[in-house]
């Protein structure tokens, strides 16, 4: 088990830390696995004032300042009088000066980032797998791509042309409570666009946030010399932080991350109020495996379905398989799910994590059954040690199996995320491969949601009809790791019930600014340039 030490944290607005009055206490993973009850009434007690801080016992991790409605403005205020002093930074020092920074703290702050991770729950594994992908968003490559897009210039004659992208103003960000710090730190890079930025830290998870804009993002501008209030950070509940962001005639962007149902209804509010809504929603992730695939690969892939317990976005969600090779994928899925077990966050192998609320996963169940589903394993909670028991905070692995793609959105699991780990695999009816292309590719882009799609497949020719007709997602891989993160790529991002009408990759730097087209002449004569290309044209006739 990790040391620990009691991390405290203050609001942090026009570069300065402040006191709330109020405190949000933040219980540490073990404590919730060998009491969750004791610890969440201690919690509720001290942020009550019914119990003494010195009081404070190593369950508690954390305490972050619970900013009030003065603070909450005045990071508003802040990011308003800061955003157009540093968006006239150049491009180059933004961008990649600011990234480069962030890349060195992050790596020599990799373990420390992985031990908070640990103590908010994630896994050591996972925890690992988000550095790496913090890692991959500011490495060189993906900074390239970043500036590749913010400017392009060229040259026509005595005109300096470019297309370029500038910062939409003040971006205020809402990250979620399973992923706060990851989410953040991608949530940041629209800093980087030339934006100032607001970020509330989850009232039911803070530290994440708190830590990496403290440890990492405000140092690092702080080294390169960014005004007062580019980044301010606060901690509050959802509800009256979103409406005050809402009401602002300061605040330009908004990204939400949430509940598809929630979110959907927030860019409608976001429209109303003259926002640009960024939202990065739920996912309902397909892999489709065609019968030359590497079936023991795929399974390894689809498996990442079970991790965090399923209580990841990006995640698999549900499986299409060629009919001739379903028994074999199902029982390599079946088997490399026995090997994924529940345990404390800290220990190298465990990638389960509890559920303590299951009674959505039993529901779900219980109505693919129902419509004719089949349980392949799993299906009960359990204790930590793996022995089944109804009182378990931790679930099963489990696979259902699916007969037919006609029917087959008649099931809750399959028309929608599931947020714990259960995974429906649905086997088409025997066709003609032609007819199955046909199917998998309608059934993809049917998908109400939106995040990213998976395939695997031998066939060259196979590989590239996927590619060519599936268009829903943020992003599609073919053969290869659904969650891995890569450079360039996004990480986040989807169409449809992913990303609301305005969904796509997603890429803060680029979905925080917009599109500018420039030319500076050295003194052209206005009429030339109104009718000379005609006039040019004319001569050429013969």
């Amino acid at each position: 088990m990790p040391a620990r030490r009691l991390r405290t944290y203050r609001s942090y607005v026009n570069g300065e830390c402040l006191d709330g009055g109020e405190w949000v206490y933040v219980v540490g993973a073990d404590a919730l696995l060998d009491d969750a009850f004791a610890s969440l009434s201690l919690k509720r007690k001290l942020e009550r004032g019914l119990a003494e801080p010195a009081e404070l016992p190593g369950s508690i991790v954390a305490k972050v300042a619970k900013a009030d409605r003065a603070t909450v403005e005045a990071a508003v205020e802040a990011a308003a009088g800061a955003a157009p002093r540093w968006a006239a930074f150049p491009l180059d020092v933004r961008l990649t000066g600011l990234g480069r920074q962030i890349h060195r703290r992050i790596v020599e702050r990799a373990q420390e980032i992985v031990d908070v991770l640990v103590e908010e729950g994630h896994p050591l594994p996972l925890a690992r797998w988000q550095v790496s992908g913090m890692l991959d968003c500011f490495g060189p490559q993906s900074l390239g791509f970043y500036r590749s897009q913010m400017l392009q210039e060229f040259r026509q004659g005595d005109r300096q042309l470019a297309v370029r992208r500038l910062p939409d103003g003040v971006v205020c960000l809402n990250p979620p409570q399973n992923a706060p710090l990851s989410s953040t730190l991608l949530g940041a890079t629209a800093i980087m666009a030339g934006n100032a930025l607001v970020v509330r830290a989850p009232r039911s998870a803070p530290l994440g946030a708190m830590y990496v804009l403290h440890e990492i993002v405000i140092p690092a501008l702080e080294e390169i010399g960014a005004p007062p209030g580019t980044l301010n950070v606060v901690c509050g509940d959802p509800a009256p932080m979103l409406a005050a962001w809402l009401r602002s005639p300061k605040v330009d962007d908004i990204m939400y991350f949430g509940s598809s149902e929630n979110g959907i209804t927030f860019e409608e509010k976001c429209v109303t109020a003259g926002k640009k809504p960024i939202l990065e929603l739920a996912g309902n992730d397909a892999v489709v495996v065609w019968k030359d695939a590497d079936l023991e690969l795929a399974a390894e892939a689809i498996t990442e379905s079970f991790f965090g317990s399923g209580q990841l976005c990006m995640i698999p969600n549900q499986v299409l398989v060629h009919p001739e090779v379903a028994d074999r994928l199902i029982a390599n899925i079946v088997r490399l799910a026995g090997h994924i077990r529940p345990g404390y966050a800290w220990e190298e192998d465990v990638l389960l994590t509890p559920v303590l609320r299951n009674e959505k996963f039993f529901s779900c169940l219980r109505d693919a059954v129902e419509n004719g589903a089949e349980i392949a394993c799993g299906g009960h909670a359990m204790q930590i040690d793996e022995t089944r028991d109804a009182a378990g905070i931790f679930l099963e692995p489990t696979v259902v199996v699916v007969r037919g793609l006609k029917d087959a959105r008649e099931i809750d699991a399959v028309r929608d995320e599931t947020f714990f780990p259960l995974i429906p695999v649905v086997v088409a009816a025997p066709a003609p491969d032609a007819e199955l292309m046909d199917s998998f590719v309608e059934f993809v882009n049917t998908n109400a949601y939106g995040l990213r799609n998976s395939v695997w497949a031998g066939d060259k020719a196979v590989v590239d009809e996927f590619v060519t007709r599936i268009t829903v997602g943020g992003i599609l891989k073919v053969n290869d790791s659904h969650i891995g993160f890569l450079p360039y790529l996004p990480t986040h991002g989807g169409t449809g019930l992913t990303g609301g009408v305005f969904g796509e990759a997603n890429y803060p730097i680029l979905r925080t600014s917009h599109v500018q087209g420039l030319s500076v002449s050295t003194g052209s004569r206005p009429r030339d340039a109104v009718f000379g290309a005609w006039r040019a044209m004319d001569r050429r006739e013969p």
